[in-house]
């Protein structure tokens, strides 16, 4: 598989998320339903990257269904095989290979200065050098492909600066060979999980599986807290406090959030009420991509060759990518055999 002329002139992207099982409300604001709208756009690479999710240990027996599950929520909300490049990290070994070689122009302080190392190398005892490292594979998953832009959350942006910073010490090095790729940064901004205080997250269980029921939906959206000066129902409420409310604006229209809002300030709805309309909203949001997870999940064989063809199609760029590096750098013995 090679690309197209259309692909040839669009910015190509890229972005990846690590497999945890099925996708996740927080997932999907923060990133998929962007992932989704961008392939009208632009050249998009969509990876699933499980040499991350290895990086500080992880359950061998669990990872392969997890990166399945993903997979299945990645094709269910809408990212397309035919409009984007769709696959697993593992599968294109030149992920880790040029990580390898990054390691040559990335100084160890720049990584020790990296906000999410700090945070997470407290968790550990000894701490994995795979966590330290953890960027410098990022650098590699963007630049194997050449990406001129990636989408990004705040939490994210030192990281690509990073990313930018080593493309830059290799070309000065070894001669133009990558782009420093531009951030992307979405406008749905941190999004905050059920307990209306840590980031949305599946480790934390403070959200909502992409594909649950609407009674599951419920049981998690009804745990949500709200605004903390709201005790009895007969206490106006804030919405500008309120994380329900925040979760609101991405699913109700401009009338309904007036609505929402208006009764709130008035104590005229309660706020189990007020819950119970965003679940709604949620469950129906949905329930397409429960469908298609559905079919998906029956038909194991057509998510196994959705993955196979997009690493087919990513290890294609990606060899090129590395034959210009290894030869940047020297690792082509071959040409002292020419005259």
């Amino acid at each position: 598989m090679t690309d197209t002329p259309a692909d040839a002139e669009r910015t190509r992207v890229f972005s990846g998320m690590q497999p945890s099982g099925e996708a996740h409300l927080g997932n999907y604001l923060g990133a998929l339903r962007r992932w989704v709208a961008m392939q009208e756009e632009y050249d998009c690479i969509w990876c699933i990257v499980d040499d991350h999710a290895i990086t500080a240990g992880g359950d061998p027996v669990e990872l392969p269904g997890h990166t399945f599950d993903l997979a299945v929520s990645f094709l269910a909300v809408g990212l397309d095989p035919e409009r984007a490049t769709i696959f697993v990290q593992s599968d294109v070994p030149e992920h880790t290979e040029l990580a390898w070689l990054l390691n040559a122009v990335t100084p160890v302080g720049d990584l020790e200065r990296m906000t999410q190392y700090k945070d997470k190398s407290q968790r550990f005892e000894s701490v994995p050098a795979g966590v330290l490292n953890y960027p410098i594979l990022q650098a590699a998953d963007i630049l194997l492909y050449k990406a001129g832009a990636v989408p990004v959350g705040e939490d994210q942006r030192q990281h690509l600066e990073l990313t930018r910073e080593i493309a830059r010490r290799f070309n000065a090095t070894y001669g133009e060979t990558f782009p420093e790729p531009e951030a992307l940064i979405g406008q749905a901004g941190r999004i905050v999980g059920l307990d209306g205080d840590a980031k949305m997250s599946k480790s934390l269980g403070n959200t909502v599986p992409l594909l649950a029921e609407p009674d599951a939906v419920w049981e998690r959206v009804r745990t949500a807290v709200t605004d903390p000066q709201r005790v009895r129902l007969s206490d106006p409420g804030r919405p500008e406090h309120c994380n329900v409310f925040s979760l609101h604006r991405h699913f109700a229209s401009e009338e309904e959030l007036e609505d929402i809002a208006t009764q709130c300030r008035a104590a005229t709805r309660g706020c189990v009420d007020c819950k119970r309309i965003l679940s709604d909203h949620i469950a129906d949001a949905f329930a397409p991509y429960r469908e298609r997870a559905a079919h998906y999940t029956a038909h194991p064989g057509e998510v196994r060759d959705i993955l196979e063809a997009g690493a087919e199609k990513a290890r294609t760029r990606a060899k090129e990518t590395l034959r210009e590096v290894r030869s940047r750098m020297g690792l082509d013995w071959r040409r002292a055999l020419e005259g």
